[in-house]
């Protein structure tokens, strides 16, 4: 056997020094983990509920929109829960709130939205047509710090916007 060579029953060669060891695998990893777990720390989980919600918020009313259609009856969309197959309910992660803080002005061009009732609602429930038309609304849902405002038309036209407090405006979300 000549020199670099690897023998298999002796493990001798140049071959037998090229890989890792468990102990060199098990603290590349364990670093990695590290790493990750202080990556995961500086998310904040209000924003993600956020983000969440804000999803949820849009595929329901595409679904509402489909629903109607297919069905030719209306369907309606609010928070909270019900079991009426033309009621789609949309629930909130709990640190999710309903309505525009104070601290978060309105967006440019908005006039100050009109309350129904003393808790500070405006229009708790979308009703969806099968014209692909919509009880028009404004929704404001907040974490505290950030917020998306929802503005949908009678005819069925969403728009959404992002309140971004890092520069401090609102932004359209696509």
């Amino acid at each position: 056997m000549g020199p670099g060579l690897f023998h298999p029953l002796s493990g001798t060669g140049r071959s037998a020094q090229c890989g890792h060891s468990m102990l060199e695998l098990a603290l590349a990893t364990g670093i990695s983990g590290l790493l990750a777990l202080a990556g995961l720390a500086r998310l904040d989980p209000g924003h993600i509920e956020l983000d969440a919600a804000q999803n949820e918020l849009v595929e329901s009313l595409d679904q509402a929109f489909v629903l109607a259609r297919a069905r030719g009856s209306n369907v309606t969309v609010s928070l909270g829960s019900g079991s009426d197959p033309n009621h789609l309910p949309i629930r909130l992660g709990r640190r999710i709130r309903w309505g525009k803080p104070r601290t978060i002005p309105l967006p440019r061009g908005m006039d100050e939205p009109r309350w129904a009732g003393g808790r500070g609602e405006a229009h708790p429930s979308i009703t969806v047509t099968p014209r692909h038309t919509a009880t028009a609304s404004l929704w404001f849902l907040n974490d505290g710090t950030e917020a998306v405002c929802m503005r949908l038309s009678g005819r069925g036209r969403l728009q959404l916007l992002r309140w971004r407090s890092a520069p401090g405006r609102w932004v359209r979300v696509e």
